[in-house]
């Protein structure tokens, strides 16, 4: 290949272990463009993934400004040399993309392309994407395309299975991207359907009694308002109890603002409205923690708050802390109660009712462990350790 032996495999390596730190599809997409581009010296890069309907879902550029791109305008469709290695799935090597007979050109902001080198992005029988990159650039850098004898291309037979193997693996960083993006998207469906469950249970039952006791103190008004004013009373805590139950759910429906605050702030955020919406008193403290993957970090959010919701509408306890510090190498997570707690040894009855088994599939998922203390009057800890931060 171009590259030497020891720099060459680095860069490789490199390349593959930065494409399989990230799980968002976008991020695995900036990365497999950008790493293509800085290991075959290439000025420009792009990586179109189709969509269903002739055009892309999703095109990323590298070696184009902000700028540019705008100016260039709308996503490019699924035609000419695009089209190629789309639908006939095969590796395209040009001299000059203007002069192949399938080039159409494109808009007038757009880069000038010469020399170029796709190749398609499989998973199994599927193409997923395309891959390509133009104007070879000369072994010491710059922008100009490096000077070749006419009629040849700049990108190499090596460059071409070079690229190929970058594909292999970018094949499958997108698909295990697209698989935890998918994951995801059904964890937040099943907990909007739990959510949706307790807040009918929960907020029905207290609007029922409120329409209960307000015709009670219809009734009363004339012929006892002593008890009628009674009953008014009881109306307005009920009102309150319904008010608490649909703020709290609120909070939980809302999306963690993880990406924009990180996990320390949105805890500090959700805590804050919890303790102004419940009797009991709810804290935060978080020492010294950093960022953890974002994987990481929203399964520590979800086990907080099934945690706080355990401690807040089951254990009638009147203090509940949330602290979250660095132990080790290790980040944890408690949640601890002053509230009736239970009998562990009961934890498989009592698992599915406290959520335990959701939070516990949760840390595991992610590495970390989930420990849960609690004894009958005595209140519970839940414990969640996670590696790294």
């Amino acid at each position: 290949m171009s590259h030497g032996p020891r720099s060459g495999l680095a860069a490789v390596s490199s390349a593959l272990l930065a494409m399989s730190r990230h799980l968002e599809v976008r991020d695995v997409l900036k990365t497999i463009v950008a790493s293509a581009r800085e290991l075959l010296d290439a000025q420009y890069a792009a990586l179109g993934v189709p969509d269903d309907h002739g055009g892309f879902a999703q095109f990323v550029v590298d070696g184009v400004s902000d700028e540019q791109w705008k100016a260039i305008g709308p996503l490019p469709r699924q035609h000419g040399i695009l089209a190629a290695m789309l639908h006939e799935a095969t590796p395209e090597r040009l001299a000059d993309v203007r002069t192949d007979p399938r080039f159409g050109g494109w808009p007038s902001a757009h880069p000038d392309l010469v020399d170029f080198l796709g190749l398609p992005i499989r998973d199994g029988d599927e193409v997923i994407g395309a891959l390509f990159l133009a104007n070879k650039l000369r072994p010491v850098g710059g922008h100009p395309p490096c000077p070749k004898p006419e009629g040849t291309c700049g990108f190499t037979q090596d460059d071409e299975e070079l690229l190929g193997i970058l594909a292999q693996h970018a094949a499958i960083a997108l698909t295990n991207a697209r698989l935890y993006e998918r994951s995801r998207e059904l964890t937040i469906a099943e907990e909007r359907s739990r959510l949706a469950h307790e807040l009918h249970d929960a907020v029905s039952q207290k609007l029922f009694s409120l329409r209960l006791t307000a015709q009670a103190a219809t009734a009363l008004v004339d012929r006892d308002p002593g008890r009628a004013k009674g009953e008014l009373h009881q109306v307005a805590t009920l009102a309150a109890e319904a008010a608490d139950e649909l703020r709290a759910a609120v909070v939980e429906l809302r999306p963690a603002a993880l990406e924009e605050d990180g996990l320390v702030a949105t805890l500090r955020t959700q805590i804050q409205v919890l303790d102004r919406a419940h009797a009991a008193r709810v804290t935060f403290a978080g020492h010294g923690v950093k960022a953890l993957p974002a994987a990481q970090e929203e399964a520590m959010l979800r086990v907080a708050q099934e945690a706080l919701h355990n401690a807040l509408r089951h254990s009638a306890a009147e203090h509940v802390d949330v602290t979250l510090h660095r132990h080790g190498t290790a980040t944890v997570l408690r949640v601890t109660d002053d509230g009736s707690g239970f009998d562990p040894r009961t934890v498989r009855r009592a698992g599915r009712h406290l959520g335990l088994v959701s939070m516990r599939d949760r840390a595991n998922g992610t590495g970390g462990r989930l420990h849960v203390r609690s004894e009958p009057g005595k209140g519970t800890t839940i414990e969640m350790e996670v590696p790294g931060g």
